[in-house]
């Protein structure tokens, strides 16, 4: 029989759900938002739908470069010197000249704020020996962060049929790089860079706006449309949004500033619960103990919407009776959290002492208690 213990209840106006229900809606082919924090998802849209991800993809070629920065294989002040494939290459450039050598802190200018898709091969050159090379590099790194829908078969998201990601990929990607690299990230923010007499400015939209933005990246193909990986903060939030498939610049920019103030404005964090709190006992059949505590492994702690922080439940659930012996750790129940317009959360619970079993004497007479019981009933 399964027993449902109601241990939070603040204000219950609708019943438990199973289906997130949509606050906002977005014009983009694709789309997520999700909290940094917390990484629950605010708001999804075909997010697991492959799509071309032009300059997107470049995120995916300078977290290889940041790891590397981080592992003392690459200094900053490193150089690498520029193939005539690299400078031939057309779309947007940071304009370096054949056979001369740039710094690698310059190339990651070029690439994170001009989007040079240039300074992307001299870079992957650079570290893997060929583009090709540094590509099967990025799917191997990709897979290792858990981007199962995802195919790179260049450095800079130049337009191939077998180059794809998705939304939530890109935000994986995202989260990944913010959280891995917290001295190198901050080249995201940077809004212009100047190489060879030359001066761009970041295409990053968000960044010219007063909301908070700090990041990513930008992305254009003809198939794919225009896309933009986003992140930003308020009062202590983090948000990582991906957009794509928008119409043009000026559509890329408005939704992409609507997503990322919604999602910092209008949800809080709340913790319930650290590790190894007693969320509730569970009744356990034939033990020396007759019930043990339910424990969570791990701190949890939620993003839900304002308009419903006072609607939220929390809610224990065991398949009782538990049967003795119960080793400390055992998996024995499940934690569920119902957020209206969002859905419903399951956390693992576990036991957090343990429960020998009855000797035989004393399991016989309990037994026969249980039977003479049942019998009543």
């Amino acid at each position: 029989m399964k027993r449902i213990f109601l241990i939070l209840l603040l204000v219950m106006l609708c019943p438990a759900f199973a289906q997130a229900e949509p606050l906002i809606n977005t014009s983009a082919k694709q789309a997520i938002v999700l909290d940094y924090e917390t990484g629950m998802v605010l708001l999804e849209k075909n997010a697991d739908e492959q799509m071309p991800t032009s300059s997107m993809s470049k995120v995916m070629t300078m977290y290889l470069v940041f790891d590397a920065l981080k592992k003392g294989d690459l200094s900053l002040d490193d150089t690498y010197q520029v193939s005539e494939k690299a400078w031939r290459k057309g779309g947007s450039k940071m304009f370096v000249e054949v056979d001369k050598r740039v710094k690698v802190e310059d190339l990651i200018r070029g690439v994170v704020i001009q989007s040079g898709n240039d300074a992307t091969i001299v870079l992957a050159e650079g570290l893997a020996g060929s583009e090709e090379a540094f590509a099967n590099g990025l799917n191997a790194k990709a897979a290792e962060l858990g981007m199962t829908h995802s195919n790179f078969a260049n450095a800079s998201g130049w337009p191939d049929p077998n180059h794809y990601s998705t939304a939530r990929d890109l935000a994986t990607l995202a989260t990944a790089t913010i959280q891995n690299f917290p001295n190198y990230y901050p080249y995201y923010a940077e809004q212009e860079f100047t190489y060879n007499n030359i001066t761009q400015k970041n295409r990053n939209p968000l960044l010219y706006r007063n909301i908070g933005a700090d990041g990513v990246k930008t992305g254009h193909t003809e198939a794919g449309g225009y896309g933009l990986i986003g992140s930003g903060t308020h009062q202590g939030r983090r948000v990582v949004l991906v957009v794509n498939g928008l119409a043009d610049e000026k559509a890329r920019a408005q939704e992409s500033a609507k997503l990322l103030e919604w999602g910092l404005k209008s949800f809080d964090n709340i913790q319930l619960f650290t590790a190894q709190d007693v969320v509730e006992t569970a009744t356990v059949a034939l033990g020396q103990e007759k019930s043990v505590p339910a424990v969570l492994q791990e701190d949890l702690k939620i993003t839900i919407p304002k308009i419903a922080v006072k609607e939220f439940t929390v809610s224990a659930q065991f398949n009782e009776p538990l049967i003795a012996p119960i080793a400390q750790g055992d998996k024995i129940g499940v934690l569920r959290v119902d957020i209206p317009h969002m859905g419903t959360l399951e956390h693992d619970l576990y036991a957090g002492s343990a429960v020998p079993k009855l000797g035989f004497f004393a399991s016989t007479i309990a037994k026969a208690k249980n039977f003479i019981s049942a019998g009543k009933d």
